[in-house]
């Protein structure tokens, strides 16, 4: 079965939602993201997915505090991502509270220093995010398309020992038109034994049906519960 990983997107504080990395198209739904994973949590969703956007446009972590209040007040299993560049950056995350982080832009830059955290924290605490724009990974909060294809950045990361990764299609997030099923499809043909978190364009359960149908181990999804086009009673049946 699926696992379904809501998620909060964070600036100033925030909760918002962007439209495809664009900052000029966000939308505010909830002055206090705390509030927000409590909901979730009394649905018995188990694990969150975050984003500092705020981070990922500064090129450092930013919005740590309002991890450290999600879980203090919850037990969500909660993953980080945006803006982890250094150190200073990873450790951060991790003693605000996070359990895993996602890093994407440091793996193509900083390839030594990625596989020295996924050595240092291991494998299961590590997520490769893998932003997909016309077959190419994109970085930098998706300002910057990489020259990195898809599946030899996988390929090579893999190969390291990397098993999580969440893999979004760019022209899909946000737009509310489904996900990009047949990119997720090809990435477990490739690799079968890799976890892969779908992202993007999740508008209805029958979306996720769709992903569980054909397999995919888990998805991430915001913006359709913030419109109402996902009520949480349809999400109870993959509530573990």
């Amino acid at each position: 079965m699926i696992e379904i990983v809501p998620a909060i997107d964070i600036i100033d504080g925030k909760c918002v939602r962007l439209t495809q990395g664009d900052y000029d198209t966000k939308k505010i739904y909830n002055e206090d993201p705390v509030e927000v994973a409590k909901m979730f949590e009394s649905y018995g969703i188990r694990r969150l997915h975050t984003v500092d956007l705020d981070g990922a446009k500064s090129q450092h972590v930013v919005n740590y505090k309002t991890i450290e209040k999600i879980a203090d007040h919850t037990s969500l299993v909660i993953d980080f991502g945006g803006g982890i560049k250094s150190d200073e950056d990873i450790n951060i995350a991790f003693s605000s509270g996070a359990s895993l982080v996602t890093v994407g832009s440091i793996a193509v830059k900083k390839p030594e220093l990625f596989t020295e955290w996924l050595e240092k924290y291991g494998s299961k605490k590590m997520i490769l995010g893998a932003d997909v724009k016309n077959g190419f990974i994109s970085i930098n909060g998706w300002k910057e398309e990489g020259k990195d294809k898809l599946v030899p950045f996988l390929r090579n990361y893999s190969d390291k020992g990397v098993t999580n990764v969440l893999c979004t299609d760019i022209s899909k997030d946000g737009m509310l038109q489904g996900p990009a099923i047949d990119l997720y499809k090809d990435i477990l043909k490739e690799f079968p034994d890799m976890h892969v978190i779908a992202s993007g364009g999740v508008s209805c359960i029958e979306d996720i049906d769709a992903l569980d149908k054909a397999g995919i181990p888990a998805v991430v999804f915001g913006k359709a519960i913030y419109e109402g086009k996902i009520n949480m009673k349809d999400l109870q049946k993959y509530v573990l």
